[in-house]
């Protein structure tokens, strides 16, 4: 059964979990994992957001 939609509300925090398949690690390298620290909050300030952990 497919999942249901998710519900997005203006202005309302999203709670995002990366994860793997089954589970599995998505960052081997601590520089892999502070790019996409970086770049993810490139996108917070861009997109308004001051925090992002």
């Amino acid at each position: 059964m497919p999942r249901r939609a998710r519900l997005a509300l203006p202005n309302a925090p999203l709670h995002i979990i990366q994860r793997g398949n089954n589970r599995q690690a998505c960052f081997f390298a601590d520089e892999d994992y502070r790019v996409y620290l970086d770049w993810l909050g490139e996108y917070a300030e861009q997109w308004g957001q001051t925090q992002c952990h």
